[in-house]
């Protein structure tokens, strides 16, 4: 199965990837860039994710 995700802006990758990295070693998933994903429980990939919208939320409403 394809990825249907489409980087919209290809500069803002290399942050998100920093920030997903970050997020996951505070939450104890260490290593996640070379983890396989498949073998984490939704759980565990949700809050990774969520976490991220939650501060990218709080960055925005702060720069307003």
């Amino acid at each position: 199965m394809a990825s249907r995700n489409k980087t919209l802006v290809p500069e803002a990758k290399t942050g998100l990837n920093r920030l997903k990295t970050e997020v996951a070693s505070e939450i104890g998933l260490n290593n996640y860039e070379n983890i396989d994903k498949g073998n984490l429980s939704s759980r565990q990939n949700g809050s990774v994710g969520g976490e991220m919208v939650k501060r990218m939320i709080e960055s925005y409403e702060q720069s307003l």
